[in-house]
Protein backbone atom coordinates (compact mmCIF):
# COMPACT_ATOMS: atom_id res chain seq x y z
CA UNK A 1 0.00 0.00 0.00
CA UNK A 2 1.37 3.49 -0.67
CA UNK A 3 2.26 5.16 2.89
CA UNK A 4 2.67 8.24 1.26
CA UNK A 5 -0.89 9.31 -0.08
CA UNK A 6 -1.67 12.54 0.15
CA UNK A 7 -5.26 13.94 0.08
CA UNK A 8 -8.74 12.79 0.90
CA UNK A 9 -9.96 12.01 -2.04
CA UNK A 10 -12.94 15.05 -2.50
CA UNK A 11 -12.64 17.37 -5.10
CA UNK A 12 -11.28 19.92 -1.98
CA UNK A 13 -8.83 17.90 -1.13
CA UNK A 14 -7.69 15.50 -3.71
CA UNK A 15 -5.70 12.37 -4.03
CA UNK A 16 -1.45 13.33 -4.78
CA UNK A 17 -1.05 10.36 -6.39
CA UNK A 18 1.74 9.40 -8.89
CA UNK A 19 1.94 6.65 -12.08
CA UNK A 20 3.59 3.61 -11.32
CA UNK A 21 6.60 4.43 -12.78
CA UNK A 22 6.57 7.05 -10.67
CA UNK A 23 7.62 9.64 -13.55
CA UNK A 24 3.97 11.77 -13.53
CA UNK A 25 2.21 13.20 -10.94
CA UNK A 26 -1.92 13.54 -10.77
CA UNK A 27 -4.58 14.19 -8.62
CA UNK A 28 -7.80 11.94 -8.30
CA UNK A 29 -11.16 12.38 -6.58
CA UNK A 30 -14.53 11.20 -6.43
CA UNK A 31 -17.60 12.58 -7.39
CA UNK A 32 -20.50 10.97 -6.41
CA UNK A 33 -22.63 13.95 -7.76
CA UNK A 34 -22.64 12.89 -11.11
CA UNK A 35 -24.40 10.56 -12.98
CA UNK A 36 -23.08 8.51 -12.95
CA UNK A 37 -20.85 9.00 -9.89
CA UNK A 38 -16.89 9.40 -11.61
CA UNK A 39 -13.86 9.23 -10.37
CA UNK A 40 -11.98 12.39 -11.93
CA UNK A 41 -8.55 12.09 -12.49
CA UNK A 42 -6.88 15.94 -12.90
CA UNK A 43 -3.79 15.52 -15.52
CA UNK A 44 -2.61 18.72 -15.84
CA UNK A 45 -4.80 20.69 -17.43
CA UNK A 46 -6.61 17.32 -18.96
CA UNK A 47 -9.63 15.93 -16.52
CA UNK A 48 -10.18 12.65 -17.49
CA UNK A 49 -13.27 10.62 -15.51
CA UNK A 50 -14.32 6.65 -15.45
CA UNK A 51 -17.31 5.58 -13.50
CA UNK A 52 -16.78 5.73 -10.60
CA UNK A 53 -17.60 2.04 -9.92
CA UNK A 54 -14.12 0.99 -11.90
CA UNK A 55 -13.30 0.86 -8.27
CA UNK A 56 -14.69 -1.95 -6.71
CA UNK A 57 -14.83 -3.65 -10.29
CA UNK A 58 -11.48 -3.53 -10.52
CA UNK A 59 -10.99 -4.92 -7.08
CA UNK A 60 -13.57 -7.78 -7.80
CA UNK A 61 -11.52 -8.88 -11.04
CA UNK A 62 -8.20 -8.93 -9.35
CA UNK A 63 -9.68 -11.14 -6.75
CA UNK A 64 -11.13 -13.36 -9.10
CA UNK A 65 -7.85 -13.75 -10.68
CA UNK A 66 -5.50 -14.06 -7.88
CA UNK A 67 -2.57 -13.48 -9.46
CA UNK A 68 -0.27 -10.32 -10.83
CA UNK A 69 -2.46 -9.06 -13.95
CA UNK A 70 -0.21 -6.65 -16.10
CA UNK A 71 -1.60 -2.87 -16.56
CA UNK A 72 -0.64 -2.27 -20.17
CA UNK A 73 -1.21 1.53 -20.74
CA UNK A 74 -2.76 3.02 -24.16
CA UNK A 75 -4.60 5.85 -25.35
CA UNK A 76 -8.11 5.22 -26.50
CA UNK A 77 -7.05 5.21 -29.88
CA UNK A 78 -4.39 2.16 -29.67
CA UNK A 79 -5.36 -1.30 -29.19
CA UNK A 80 -4.80 -2.47 -25.22
CA UNK A 81 -2.63 -5.65 -25.12
CA UNK A 82 -4.44 -8.66 -24.11
CA UNK A 83 -4.68 -9.68 -20.63
CA UNK A 84 -3.83 -6.13 -19.25
CA UNK A 85 -6.12 -4.26 -16.91
CA UNK A 86 -6.11 -1.26 -19.36
CA UNK A 87 -8.08 -4.29 -22.18
CA UNK A 88 -10.48 -5.40 -19.12
CA UNK A 89 -11.38 -1.53 -18.55
CA UNK A 90 -12.69 -0.79 -22.11
CA UNK A 91 -13.56 -4.90 -22.89
CA UNK A 92 -17.12 -6.03 -23.29
CA UNK A 93 -17.05 -8.30 -20.95
CA UNK A 94 -16.64 -6.23 -17.56
CA UNK A 95 -19.39 -5.68 -15.74
CA UNK A 96 -19.93 -1.91 -17.66
CA UNK A 97 -19.63 -4.10 -21.02
CA UNK A 98 -17.33 -1.76 -22.17
CA UNK A 99 -15.03 1.33 -21.34
CA UNK A 100 -14.96 2.74 -17.90
CA UNK A 101 -13.84 5.99 -19.18
CA UNK A 102 -16.79 8.53 -20.00
CA UNK A 103 -15.81 10.89 -22.03
CA UNK A 104 -15.07 9.68 -25.70
CA UNK A 105 -10.90 10.55 -26.94
CA UNK A 106 -10.31 10.28 -23.36
CA UNK A 107 -11.22 7.06 -22.11
CA UNK A 108 -8.11 5.30 -22.15
CA UNK A 109 -5.02 5.08 -19.66
CA UNK A 110 -7.06 3.05 -17.26
CA UNK A 111 -4.19 0.84 -16.46
CA UNK A 112 -2.00 4.11 -15.69
CA UNK A 113 -4.50 6.33 -13.31
CA UNK A 114 -6.83 3.75 -11.54
CA UNK A 115 -4.33 1.25 -10.16
CA UNK A 116 -2.74 3.82 -8.04
CA UNK A 117 -6.18 4.55 -6.55
CA UNK A 118 -6.50 1.65 -5.94
CA UNK A 119 -3.33 0.52 -4.22
CA UNK A 120 -4.00 4.02 -2.22
CA UNK A 121 -7.03 2.50 -0.90
CA UNK A 122 -5.39 -0.29 0.49
CA UNK A 123 -7.21 -2.49 -2.32
CA UNK A 124 -4.64 -3.58 -3.98
CA UNK A 125 -0.58 -3.78 -4.27
CA UNK A 126 1.10 -2.16 -7.92
CA UNK A 127 4.35 -2.18 -9.07
CA UNK A 128 6.51 0.82 -9.60
CA UNK A 129 9.01 -0.24 -12.28
CA UNK A 130 10.34 1.68 -14.99
CA UNK A 131 8.29 -0.03 -17.67
CA UNK A 132 5.98 -3.34 -17.66
CA UNK A 133 4.06 -2.62 -14.07
CA UNK A 134 1.55 -5.44 -12.49
CA UNK A 135 -0.97 -4.90 -10.14
CA UNK A 136 -2.56 -7.37 -8.03
CA UNK A 137 -5.57 -7.55 -5.17
CA UNK A 138 -4.80 -7.18 -1.43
Amino acid sequence: MATDVEGAGTEADPWSLTTPPGKSGFQAWRDETTDPPTLAVQVGKTQLRYDLRCIDDLHAMLKERGDWVPLGNADEQKAAADGTVEAWGRSEDNPVGGWYGLKKGLRGRFGNYVPPVLEALGLAEVEHNARNNRMRAL
